[in-house]
């Protein structure tokens, strides 16, 4: 049993590198997200320490994967995706990838905002969204649209955006986003055949 445990904590090392690497975070950035020392997470990359679950906790946190992909656990044969929401200020977002780096996807519930006054941000990026059902209200640059079930927009979110209800009933949105820029390539078949 000892060589089986040992064998599985030295393996994680590599793992933290390798997500790390795949996701271009430096160790600096790592270390500020999760609170972790940059040596502590060196030596944790390395395989000169050995992990705990005080470390690997906010490290799987941090790159958005499972713990039982930091320690390589096996697969249970159960196909059943566990989806665990996150909510950030009043939008919940459902995560449907879990791999980290590259395209994320995510379902979005939007609550009604009233008469919220867009608050424009940017960040790095780019992302599509679909709208499955309400009516959202996407407010980019000086664009302000509104887009209905059905309807999709694509952006650089280095481009001054915000998007919520655009009535007094919630939206749900179907979201691809790119943090190093990858844009979504969707395409379309014909409608004969």
């Amino acid at each position: 049993m000892d060589d089986e445990l040992n064998s599985v904590l030295s393996a994680v090392g590599p793992r933290l590198r390798a997500l790390r690497k795949r996701r271009g975070t430096t160790l600096t950035d790592l270390s500020a997200t999760t609170g972790i020392s940059v040596s502590t997470l060196s030596r944790l990359e390395s395989g000169q320490r050995r992990p705990t679950l005080e470390l690997l906790l906010p490290l799987a946190k941090a790159h958005g994967v499972q713990m039982d992909e930091l320690v390589g656990a096996p697969p249970t044969g159960d196909p059943r995706i566990h989806l665990r929401p996150v909510t950030r200020g009043r939008m919940t977002m459902v995560p449907l990838t879990r791999r980290a780096g590259g395209v994320q996807a995510y379902k979005l519930l939007i609550p009604s905002h009233g008469s919220a006054v867009p608050e424009q941000k940017t960040h790095e990026g780019y992302e599509w969204i679909y709208v499955l059902s309400g009516r959202l209200r996407l407010v980019l640059g000086d664009q302000d649209l509104v887009l209905t079930p059905g309807e999709a927009a694509e952006f650089d979110t280095r481009v001054p955006h915000w998007f919520g209800s655009a009535d007094a009933t919630p939206v749900e949105v179907l979201s691809l986003f790119g943090r190093q820029g990858e844009r979504a390539h969707l395409r379309a078949r014909s409608g004969t055949g």
